[in-house]
C-alpha cells in the first residue's frame, strides 16, 4: 500500500476551485461572519444574474469544482437550475456552502441532488443548541441546521458527499470530540475545523473570539489522543503549518486554490489594481480574484519565515492577527536533517 501523500505535497497538487457568489443575504448573523459588510455583499451578489453565472461557468469548465457560495445560496430560487448547468457543463463536484436551514426541507435537498449537486458543506459550529445558536445569534438555527445534515446523510448512498465546517472560536475550542462524534453521528464524511480569518466581525470581536494559534494545535492534538480512532475523518484548516508539527499530515488541512469574481467598485485589496483584470470579466463588468490575491493583501511573513520547511506552502498571517498576538508562538521549522 502506498504511504498517504504529505502536507506539502497535497497542496503542491491541489487544482483550482471556481466560488460562485450568490448569496445576497443570510438567514444567520454569525458573530465572526467575515463578510462584515452586509450592503456590499447585497450589492455584489445580487449582480450575479443568471447571465453572468450562466457564463462564469463556461468560462470555467475545466475546474475541478465549483462551489456555490457567499451569503446564504440556498436563498436564491435558481440554485438548482445554477447546478444542472454545471452538471451539463461536466464539472465533477458540484457543491454549495451553506448553513444548512433550508435543506431541513427534505425534497428540497432531493432536488439540489436530482440538479447535480454532489458535495454540501455545511456550517455548524457546536453540539449543542446553546453553543451553535449562541455564535450564530440566531435562535433556532440549531436543530434546522442539524435537520439539513439529516436529509442529505439519507442521500450519501447516492454518492453525495456530506462535509461540514466548524470555526473555532474561543467558546467552542474546548468541545472537539464532543462536536465531532455529534456531527459524524448525524452521517459527516469530513468534520473540518477552520481557524477564524482575522478579517470582518473576527476582527471586530478578536479579544472575545479568536484562540491562539498554538492554542488551537494543542486542543487538536489533545482531540486527536482522545478520540481513538485510527484515522480520524477531522481536518484542521487555516492554521500556519508551523503551529502544527506533531499533528498527523492526513489531519492537517489546507485552504484550497479557487477564484471569484466581484463588481468592480468592491473588488478592493491593498495593493490591487482592479482594472488590471477587468477584462477577464468577459465584458461582463466582472473583475476575477483570486485566493492568492487575498493572501497578498492581508497575510504578511516576516524574514525568519523563509527559512521554515514550510515557506513554499505558506499563504502567510494574517496581518490582523499579528497586530493582535505578535510573531512570538510562529517559530520556523528547520529543514529535514537540519534540527
Amino acid at each position: 500500500m502506498s504511504a498517504e501523500p504529505s502536507i506539502t505535497e497535497r497542496i503542491a497538487h491541489q487544482d483550482q476551485r471556481l466560488h460562485v457568489s450568490i448569496g445576497a443575504v443570510c438567514n444567520n448573523n454569525c458573530v465572526f461572519c467575515m463578510e462584515e459588510d452586509r450592503e456590499g455583499r447585497y450589492v455584489n451578489n445580487s449582480a450575479m444574474t443568471r447571465d453572468r453565472v450562466r457564463w462564469m461557468l463556461e468560462e470555467h469548465a475545466g475546474a475541478e469544482e465549483v462551489c456555490f457560495t457567499s451569503g446564504e445560496p440556498t436563498t436564491r430560487p435558481e440554485l438548482p437550475e445554477f447546478a444542472t448547468w454545471a452538471r451539463e457543463l461536466g464539472y465533477r463536484r458540484i457543491s454549495v456552502m451553506t448553513n444548512g436551514r433550508r435543506l431541513a426541507h427534505l425534497p428540497y435537498a432531493v432536488a439540489l441532488a436530482k440538479a447535480g449537486m454532489n458535495r454540501f458543506y455545511v456550517s455548524i459550529h457546536g453540539h449543542t443548541p446553546q453553543l451553535h445558536d449562541g455564535l450564530t445569534r440566531t435562535p433556532q438555527s440549531f436543530p434546522q441546521t442539524v435537520a439539513g445534515l439529516d436529509s442529505v446523510a439519507k442521500l450519501r448512498r447516492h454518492g453525495v458527499e456530506l462535509h461540514t465546517s466548524t470555526v473555532l472560536t474561543k467558546r467552542n475550542l474546548p468541545h472537539l470530540l464532543d462536536i465531532y462524534r455529534f456531527l459524524r453521528g448525524h452521517g459527516v464524511d469530513q468534520v473540518v475545523f477552520n481557524v477564524m480569518q482575522a478579517n470582518g466581525r473576527a476582527n471586530t470581536f478578536f479579544a472575545q473570539l479568536f484562540p491562539r494559534y498554538t492554542e488551537i494545535a494543542e486542543a487538536f492534538r489533545g482531540f486527536l489522543r482522545q478520540v481513538q480512532e485510527a484515522q480520524p475523518m477531522a481536518f484542521l484548516v487555516d492554521i500556519p503549518l508551523c503551529t502544527t508539527e506533531g499533528i498527523p499530515d492526513f489531519n492537517r488541512g489546507y485552504v484550497e486554490k479557487h477564484l471569484h469574481y466581484d463588481v468592480p467598485e468592491l473588488a478592493i485589496l491593498d495593493g490591487f489594481q482592479p482594472e488590471q483584470r477587468a477584462a477577464q470579466g468577459g465584458g461582463r463588468g466582472l473583475v476575477l480574484l483570486t485566493r492568492e490575491d487575498l493572501d497578498q493583501a492581508k497575510r504578511e511573513k516576516r524574514a525568519e519565515c523563509h527559512a521554515c520547511r514550510y515557506t513554499a506552502q505558506c499563504e502567510g498571517v494574517w496581518s490582523n492577527y499579528v497586530r493582535h498576538n505578535g510573531w512570538e508562538e510562529l517559530i520556523p521549522v528547520p529543514p529535514e536533517g537540519e534540527r
